[in-house]
């Protein structure tokens, strides 16, 4: 509990939305779906437990061990394909008892962790660049078989920023989209059946209202709905009457907007540019090349978890099952974010 007023102290900036985003949660879960507590309460707690851990360690004793918790994360991805548990087609997920956890959302920050290390090390030439494909390549591709598209497209672009926070010549990201390009119809036999109909429904979910078209239909009109202040917790006609889909998970910022109205949603957005804010803040006053690079990628990871949450629900991006971070209920995403803003903390402090 010291530690924790410390951090209030020193490194409000950060805590005060974190914890103001996490009661919106709690609240705005109760409403949807109340089934999912107490449990998702002890997610919480251990979220709000490894944030304090892990800000109070120094950033050095991560970087020492970075390459140790890449092998172990690579481990922890070849899990779910022994021991999980097939959900809807997927094989995500570890059964602890009565809860269940996603190791490709946990270990994402010690990925981008390992790469930022490894982009710091020594310059990037082409032998080495090939080397660092591969480094991100595999447990891209373990993250996609699973499947799960949504924590594929959020580590990718941690990589992605974590390398543009580094001194590579421009030529080598050329060469990456050029490479990206020619796998894409890889990727696309790859993915599922389900989610293919994701991304042709997203051009006109009209064409089939009742079919791959639904969610994203009733997405936009609890956007719509919700008025300048909201109907109220609890009161929504789209949520209550269960015409929004994963209302407490893939929509739950349409269910937000439904219930809380337009002023709701912008004070979501308003907490989210501080925690941005405060991101950026360490990023430019850090001493360590490494912390910049990996608090650059651990940025581009939750900027882009936000803007293609809300997205999807404005019908603007396909749909792609991407939680809204310390918002959607997710035990395994809420200790992810939870764990790399404790990261990042704690690079703070060599500011």
């Amino acid at each position: 509990m010291k530690r924790f007023f410390d951090l209030l102290s020193k490194d409000y900036f950060i805590v005060i939305p974190v914890v103001l985003l996490i009661v919106i949660s709690v609240f705005t879960l109760r409403s949807l779906a109340p089934e999912i507590f107490p449990s998702y309460l002890l997610f919480i707690l251990a979220g709000l437990v490894l944030f304090i851990f892990s800000s109070a360690l120094d950033f050095e004793i991560y970087y020492a061990f970075s390459k140790h918790f890449y092998i172990l994360s690579i481990f922890f991805l070849a899990l779910p394909l022994i021991i999980g548990q097939v959900t809807r087609g997927s094989i995500r997920w570890i059964n602890l008892g009565d809860l269940t956890i996603q190791p490709s959302e946990i270990i994402r920050p010690f990925l981008i962790l390992y790469v930022a290390r490894f982009l710091t090390q020594e310059n990037i030439d082409l032998k080495r660049l090939f080397k660092l494909l591969f480094t991100m390549a595999l447990p891209l591709f373990m993250i996609l078989v699973q499947p799960s598209l949504g924590v594929t497209v959020l580590t990718f672009f941690g990589f992605l920023g974590a390398m543009l926070a580094t001194s590579i010549e421009k030529k080598y990201f050329a060469l990456g989209a050029v490479i990206f390009i020619a796998i894409m119809p890889i990727v696309w036999h790859i993915l599922e059946p389900y989610q293919r109909e994701r991304v042709t429904s997203f051009i006109n979910p009209e064409a089939d209202p009742y079919g791959s078209g639904y969610n994203s239909i009733q997405s936009m009109i609890s956007v719509g709905s919700g008025g300048l202040l909201g109907r109220g917790l609890g009161l929504g006609v789209q949520t209550q009457l269960k015409f929004l889909p994963e209302k407490h998970s893939d929509f739950v910022f349409a269910a937000i907007s439904e219930e809380m109205g337009f002023v709701g949603a912008c004070f979501i957005l308003f907490l989210y540019y501080l925690i941005f804010a405060y991101i950026v803040r360490s990023i430019n006053n850090s001493r360590s090349y490494v912390a910049r690079v990996f608090g650059t990628g651990l940025f581009m990871t939750y900027f882009v978890q936000v803007v293609i949450h809300i997205g999807m629900n404005m019908g603007m991006f396909p749909i792609t099952g991407v939680p809204l971070p310390l918002v959607s209920a997710g035990g395994s995403s809420f200790i992810s974010t939870m764990l790399g803003l404790g990261l990042l903390v704690s690079a703070n402090k060599r500011s």
